[in-house]
C-alpha cells in the first residue's frame, strides 16, 4: 500500500489547491491561469513522487509503520514546498499586471 499517503491527502491538497487557485480573484489572465495549472500539476506530481521514493527508501529496521510515515511526510513537504514556491512567484506577477 504504498500510495496510501497521497490516498489520505488528497482532500487537504485539494482544498490548499482550490484556495491557490482562487485567491486572489483578480486579476485572472491567462498567464496566471498558465501558471497556476503548471504549478498545480507540479505540486501533484512532485508530492507522487516524493512519496514514492520514500516509501521504497525508507529503513525498516524502525518499524514497519515509518515506510508510510515517511512517504506522508515527504508527500506533503513536497506539495507545500512547490505551493510556496509558486505563491512566492506569483506576487511579481501579479504585481505587473495591475
Amino acid at each position: 500500500m504504498p500510495y496510501l499517503a497521497l490516498i489520505l491527502f488528497t482532500p487537504w491538497f485539494a482544498i490548499l489547491g482550490g484556495l491557490y487557485w482562487l485567491f486572489p480573484r483578480q486579476p485572472r489572465s491567462s498567464m496566471r491561469r498558465a501558471f497556476d495549472a503548471i504549478a498545480l500539476l507540479l505540486a501533484a506530481g512532485g508530492s507522487f513522487a516524493g512519496m514514492d521514493w520514500a516509501y521504497h527508501t525508507a529503513n525498516t529496521d524502525v518499524g514497519a509503520m515509518w515506510k508510510q510515515i515517511l512517504a506522508t511526510l515527504v508527500a506533503y513537504g513536497v506539495f507545500v514546498v512547490v505551493m510556496t514556491l509558486a505563491l512566492l512567484l506569483r506576487i511579481p506577477m501579479l504585481r505587473k499586471v495591475r
